[in-house]
């Protein structure tokens, strides 16, 4: 089983070749604290003979003073390395060890058992494929133990072993096996782990690491060196491209290279490329590494690329292929590991780092706590030290993004305090499709509990009477490029002339503002056109005639905005314009790059557009221009007594500005 080869004497570089072709498997043990970790790790080294006799000599010293085996050599100490780890016996810090045999190499994280030290547990797992969870025979599962196994589901790690170490002290007994992993089998269901190797062993001993154990026949599946050697890694990586540029290569006039790590997918001469966020598209030219040329490069390599154009790309940029676009927007729906002593809450302003790019943000909700114990959501307001939590961060700069479990590398991100430049949390970003819906926010109950809403003294007749208008919320909806925003000026620029009080919504004065971060996912446009409606029937409750312009694609999401602001004060606007025509107005591409794949989720192309089917004004602006839209609005509501002068306060009973 130990690596050995004749190449080593006979022909060195044959034997690096050889080496350099293995795969190469990243792992990490974890589970609560004593489970024996370190003493796993030291006796696949020992029994693989992969540890150098004056480490092993210094091993041997060190057990005499500080070994927690009597009188045997205490192979823990290969991997505690700390003064504090070596007098306590325990791991603090995360310890990495490289080693190799004939079938594949190895880089291996010993990550701690204490629950304080959970951050680092997540530091070691972050870059792993497969996980070795212990569990002590005598103690079976502990709370730790369902924390790790959350976590590595959380970090997206398929694979999976559980060692039921330390058999030797409850006799090799079977039965206490079967009940350790039935118990963990049930609770796995709950997780994204699907079928973990479970086996058990002895690490002090060396029963089922290296060699099988004669002391449990009954057992009859592989050990654990030989199942790390042979399981079959699948990788959660997307094979769309993205390659985050980390440097631009200026050596001389002849030359302009981007350099960076191809994250995903793989990248071939004469690719069409898409740069994010500027939209820019070039062709591959090279692709140059150190040692020449290549004609493709795949997940993982690090290459220079040159595009056949001159185009302004920077470092933090993201190159794709046109149609296979991240996901992007203001707003970031994640889960998060707090990593830092003081608790996180919403509001505080961090800077967040996503592969190379750094922006300043906001934890703008935090909707729950994870319990590791029970896995349930609990409400919370903060978020305290290793605690897990779903959040949702407002970007000063719009980001491109792939879920977490699509893509490890632009799916990942850090939270650094902007005083300490300390890394305060950890997360993995979440589809907007897959992530919590915030359409739950139109019948959400406020945070504060006893919020009352105040009568104003100005009743509704006598704003009607000051103004000369009854207070309404007029939503334009169609499609992109109909005519909304224009139509809305124009009825706003009418209403004034005719001395009325206004305010104008549409789609670029809320997210240049209360929406910047908001994305353009059915979910976001729903909550945008909430926060609309919510301003709406404010500037109502004052008196103020609202026009809002706003694509609106969903049916259901228009009635909600409706039931919000009543019924008696909303009426919907249609500018039923046909696409085709829609299409020729669009100075800007949407459509195109709509179509090329490029905006995912455009109503009428890439997502449904719900037509109103009984909109209380039907315009085409294909037929009529914006002027005369206006004036059949502004004549629609005067037939509907909206902008009657009144010349005395009417009786209720008796208003067409009804209750």
């Amino acid at each position: 089983m130990s690596h050995q080869s004749s190449l080593i004497a006979a022909d060195i570089e044959a034997y690096l070749a050889e080496h350099e072709q293995k795969d190469l498997l990243r792992l990490l043990t974890c589970g609560s604290v004593d489970d024996g970790k370190s003493t796993l790790i030291g006796r696949l080294l020992h029994d693989s003979k992969m540890i150098y006799e004056d480490q092993l000599a210094a091993v041997k010293a060190d057990s005499v003073a500080q070994g927690s085996s009597g009188e045997e050599v205490d192979l823990a100490l290969l991997m505690d390395g700390l003064k504090a780890e070596r007098e306590q016996g325990i791991t603090i810090d995360v310890a990495y060890r490289y080693f190799s045999t004939a079938r594949r190499k190895f880089i291996i994280a010993d990550t701690p058992g204490h629950e304080q030290y959970t951050r680092n547990m997540v530091t070691g797992a972050s870059g792993c494929d497969l996980a070795v969870l212990l569990i002590d025979a005598r103690q079976g599962m502990q709370v730790q133990t369902r924390r790790h196994s959350y976590l590595v589901s959380l970090l997206g790690i398929r694979h999976l072993v559980v060692v039921v170490n330390k058999m030797d002290l409850v006799d090799y007994a079977e039965q206490r096996f079967e009940e350790i992993r039935s118990s963990y089998l049930d609770f796995a269901t709950s997780l994204a782990i699907t079928d973990p190797y479970i086996l058990p062993i002895s690490a002090l001993a060396g029963d089922n690491v290296v060699e099988p154990s004669q002391k449990m026949p009954w057992f009859g599946g592989l050990p654990l060196m030989e199942h790390l050697e042979t399981v079959e890694i699948s990788r959660n990586t997307s094979a769309d491209l993205r390659y985050p540029v980390q440097l631009v290569i200026r050596p001389d006039l002849d030359f302009r290279g981007y350099a960076g790590t191809v994250a995903s997918g793989t990248v071939q001469v004469d690719d069409d490329i898409l740069v994010l966020p500027s939209r820019k598209r070039s062709q591959v030219q090279r692709i140059v590494t150190y040692d020449g040329d290549l004609l493709s490069a795949s997940a993982g390599k690090a290459v220079t690329l040159t595009l056949s154009d001159e185009i302004d790309v920077s470092r933090g940029d993201l190159l794709v292929h046109p149609g296979a676009l991240a996901f992007r927007g203001h707003r970031v729906d994640a889960m998060l590991v707090w990593m830092a002593e003081t608790p996180m809450s919403p509001g505080k302003q961090y800077l967040m780092r996503q592969s190379v790019k750094t922006t300043n943000c906001a934890v703008v909700a935090l909707h729950h706590r994870v319990d590791v114990n029970s896995l349930k959501e609990c409400p919370a307001s903060v978020l305290e030290l290793n605690e897990i939590g779903k959040i949702s961060l407002g970007l000063d700069e719009e980001v491109f993004y792939d879920p977490y479990t699509e893509n490890r590398v632009t799916g990942a991100f850090i939270l650094i305090d902007r005083l300490t430049n300390a890394t305060v949390g950890a997360g993995m970003a979440l589809s907007p499709v897959a992530s919590e819906s915030v359409d739950s926010l139109w019948g959400a109950l406020p945070a504060s509990e006893g919020l009352v809403d105040p009568r104003s003294e100005v009743t509704r007749e006598e704003r009607a009477h000051g103004y000369g208008q009854c207070a309404v919320t007029l939503l334009i909806t169609g499609f992109s490029n109909a005519g909304k925003t224009t139509v809305a000026k124009a009825v706003e620029r009418r209403l004034f002339e005719l001395g009325k009080t206004t305010l104008r919504l549409d789609g670029q004065n809320m997210r240049l503002g209360i929406s910047k971060d908001l994305g353009f996912s059915s979910q976001e446009r729903s909550e945008n056109l909430r926060r609309s409606a919510e301003i709406a029937k404010l500037a109502n409750d004052q008196g103020i005639i609202c026009i809002c312009a706003f694509v609106a694609p969903k049916a259901d999401v228009r009635e909600r905005a409706r039931s919000l602001i009543g019924p008696d004060r909303f009426l919907e606007v249609h500018l039923d314009t046909p696409i085709e025509v829609c299409r020729a107005r669009d100075d800007r591409g949407l459509y195109k790059a709509a179509d090329a794949g490029e905006i995912p989720l455009f109503p009428g192309v890439t997502a449904t557009y719900d037509r109103p089917v009984a909109p209380d004004l039907r315009l085409r602006t294909d037929q009529k221009n914006s002027m005369e839209c206006a004036e059949e609005i502004v004549a629609f509501l005067q037939r509907q007594g909206i902008l009657q002068v009144l010349s005395e306060i009417p009786d209720k009973t008796t208003s067409s500005c009804q209750d």
